[in-house]
C-alpha cells in the first residue's frame, strides 16, 4: 500500500487501542490510516515469555458478555487463541488477525516525530471552537490529517524512577524470559548451598537487609535478585524468578500486596494476588518489604561469588541496604508515549486533561485512546476499560466529518460505549 499524504484521520499506534479505534472508524467508512513505528502489537511481543494478560478471556459473546480482552464487539481472544490468559505473543497474534479481517490500512515502520496543528487549527483552538487540521512529521515524510488519534501506548517507554545508579539495574520490560535471566546470572551451586546453610538458623528467612555500614547481626544475606517496585510487573517478575529457584526480595514504598480495592488498577489483580499467596504458602523464596523507598543502586566487587566477582547494593531512604548477585530489576513503570505530543495537552494531576469525548482540552481535533485516558482521577488502564471509549471518539469524529454514525449503535447495544462517566468518580463502587 502507498502511504497517503492527506487523510481524514491518522491513528498513531497499532496496539489494542489503535486497532480497536480503527475498527470503529472503519464501520463509518471514514478515510483513515494507522501509523505504527514497529509492527502490530509490538509492545505485547516484547513481554517476557512467562507473562500473561491479567484479565481472563472467556468466549461469552453469545450470552451478551464481551470477552474482557476483546477490542471489537464480535471477537473473543479466548475463542481465537483457545487460552484464558494469553501471552504477549498470543495477544499480538489476535490483534493481527483482527486487523487482517477488517483489512485495516496499517503502515508499519513509520515513526511519528511530531504533530503540528495547522495555523487555522491553532486560531480556532484559541477561540474555543471545534478545530481540526494537523501535519504529522514522520520518518516517511509529512502527512496531513484533519484529526489525530493518539494510541501509542506505554510499554515501549520504560521509566527508571530517577534512581541514582539506575544504569546498574535492568528494567523488567527489557527481559525476554525470566528463565533466561536466571540462567544468565546463575551462581555456583556450592556457594548457594553454603549461604542457605548460613541462613538456615533463622526460623523465618530474613530479607537481604543490612545496615547502611554493611554490618549485620549474622552477616548480610545476598539474594539472587532484588526487585524495585511491587506492583503488577514487579510481583510477576518475582514469581517468574522464584519458579526457577531464585531467591528474590521485592522492595516497595507502599506494598500494594497488602490492600484490596474494587479497581484492580490500584492494587494487585486477583490473579496476581492468588499466585503470590500460593507461592508464599509453598515456601517460595520471595521476601516482600514495605516502606522501602529506594534511593540508589551501587555495584560492588565482593569476591568470588560469581565469575565477575560483583554484587549489587540497593539502598533505601531509611539507610537499609539489600544485596543481590544479579543486577536489580526495575519495576518502576513507564513514561508513556505522550512525550512526543505533550505540548498539545494540558495536564491535570499528571494525567492529560481531556473533554468528555477524550479530546485534548488544549488542542481540539487531537484525541487520546488507551491506558493513559483518565477521568476524575480514575485511569482507564485495562483493555476492558479503555475499549469502551473507542466508539465515543469514532462518533465524535464521524459527526464532525458529516458521516452516518448509526453503525456505532452496535457498540451501545453490546456495552462497549461508555458515555456516562459517573462510574469514574473516586468514591463510586457497585460491587
Amino acid at each position: 500500500m502507498t502511504l497517503p499524504r492527506t487523510i481524514d484521520v491518522a491513528i498513531v499506534g497499532a496496539g489494542p487501542a489503535g486497532i480497536g479505534t480503527a475498527v470503529a472508524l472503519d464501520a463509518l467508512e471514514t478515510e483513515h490510516v494507522v501509523l505504527e513505528r514497529d509492527c502490530i502489537g509490538a509492545s505485547f511481543r516484547q513481554w517476557p515469555d512467562e507473562m500473561r494478560l491479567l484479565t481472563p478471556s472467556f468466549p461469552a459473546n453469545a450470552f451478551g458478555v464481551r470477552d474482557l480482552n476483546a477490542v471489537t464487539t464480535d471477537t473473543s481472544p479466548a475463542l481465537a487463541l483457545d487460552c484464558e490468559h494469553p501471552t504477549g505473543e498470543q495477544y499480538a497474534d489476535y490483534l493481527e488477525a483482527v486487523a487482517t479481517f477488517h483489512e485495516l490500512p496499517i503502515y508499519g515502520g513509520v515513526e511519528v516525530d511530531r504533530v503540528v496543528p495547522d495555523d487555522e487549527t491553532a486560531d480556532r483552538s484559541a477561540a474555543g471552537d471545534e478545530a481540526g487540521g494537523f501535519t504529522l512529521e514522520t520518518s516517511e515524510g509529512p502527512i496531513e490529517a484533519e484529526y489525530v488519534v493518539w494510541a501509542a501506548g506505554q510499554y515501549q517507554y520504560p521509566s527508571d524512577g530517577s534512581l541514582s545508579g539506575a544504569d546498574h539495574a535492568v528494567h523488567v520490560s527489557t527481559v525476554d524470559s525470566w528463565a533466561s535471566y536466571a540462567g544468565q546470572w546463575s551462581i555456583d551451586e556450592d556457594e548457594r548451598n553454603a549461604e542457605a546453610e548460613r541462613a538456615a538458623s533463622d526460623a523465618d528467612r530474613e530479607p537481604a537487609r543490612i545496615a547502611a555500614d554493611g554490618a549485620g547481626a549474622a552477616g548480610p544475606i545476598t539474594d539472587d535478585v532484588v526487585i524495585v517496585g511491587g506492583a503488577e510487573s514487579g510481583i510477576d517478575a518475582a514469581l517468574g524468578l522464584a519458579d526457577t529457584g531464585c531467591s528474590v526480595t521485592v522492595l516497595d514504598g507502599d506494598g500494594p500486596w497488602q490492600y484490596r480495592s474494587s479497581d484492580p488498577s490500584e492494587v494487585l489483580s486477583p490473579r496476581t494476588s492468588d499466585r503470590l499467596e500460593s507461592a508464599l504458602t509453598e515456601g517460595r523464596p520471595i521476601d516482600l518489604v514495605t516502606d522501602a523507598r529506594v534511593e540508589a543502586i551501587e555495584r560492588e566487587r565482593r569476591g568470588p561469588v560469581r565469575a565477575d566477582g560483583d554484587e549489587y547494593v540497593v539502598r533505601t531512604a531509611d539507610g537499609d541496604a539489600f544485596r543481590s548477585r544479579a543486577p536489580p530489576l526495575l519495576a518502576t513503570g513507564f513514561e508513556g508515549s505522550l512525550a512526543v505530543v505533550d505540548d498539545l495537552f494540558a495536564f491535570d494531576g499528571g494525567a492529560p486533561a481531556l473533554t468528555d469525548r477524550d479530546e485534548s482540552t488544549e488542542t481540539p481535533g487531537l484525541f487520546l485512546v488507551g491506558p493513559q485516558v483518565a477521568h476524575d482521577g480514575q485511569q482507564f488502564c485495562f483493555i476492558y476499560k479503555f475499549r469502551q471509549r473507542f466508539a465515543v471518539v469514532a462518533e465524535t469524529v464521524g459527526d464532525r466529518l458529516g458521516v452516518d454514525t448509526d453503525p456505532l449503535e452496535e457498540y451501545r447495544e453490546k456495552r462497549m460505549f461508555l458515555e456516562d462517566l459517573e462510574c469514574c468518580e473516586p468514591d463510586y463502587c457497585d460491587c
